[in-house]
């Protein structure tokens, strides 16, 4: 498998998210080139502001492991993380963050604030962004585009 291999899988949590009318982010951790977890959005769900896709797949793939690091992991996101999952991925120090599109009001990566370009903060992914944009964009406005014409 390869990164578009991953970021689909992510891509399917994201759609998984939809049909359930969460927020449609999905999100994938591999480790030795196998997906370890797999998440999406579940904040309605589970009525936990922290159910967040990112936060999942980290929760899971910890269970996997055994472990709440998850060193040599990295993790695919189809939108940029938030400020509390960004911090989430540098606490579980997890190697590579990969997302699809950017969140020009959430995102804590490259788009509203720079978490990893501070210079207090002690564990930072290396960080590739854009794969699948097209795709995760297009989810995330049909989903807006059905809540705001209660579709």
């Amino acid at each position: 498998m390869n990164d578009i291999d991953f970021m689909n899988a992510a891509l399917l949590e994201a759609k998984k998210a939809f049909k359930e009318g969460e927020i449609p982010v999905g999100a994938v951790i591999v480790k030795d080139g196998k997906i370890i977890s797999k998440a999406h959005n579940e904040r309605e769900k589970k009525h936990d502001v922290s159910s967040h896709a990112e936060i999942e797949a980290i929760r899971l793939a910890g269970e996997k492991l055994g472990n709440w690091r998850l060193d040599g992991c990295a993790i695919y996101v189809t939108l940029e993380p938030c400020l509390m999952c960004a911090g989430a991925i540098s606490q579980a120090r997890i190697e590579r963050l990969v997302y699809a599109l950017d969140d020009p009001k959430e995102g804590a990566i490259s788009s509203r604030q720079f978490i990893f370009a501070d210079p207090s903060v002690s564990y930072r992914p290396m960080v590739n962004k854009g794969l699948l944009k097209e795709e995760s964009s297009l989810l995330l406005s049909k989903f807006f585009f059905n809540r705001r014409n209660k579709i």
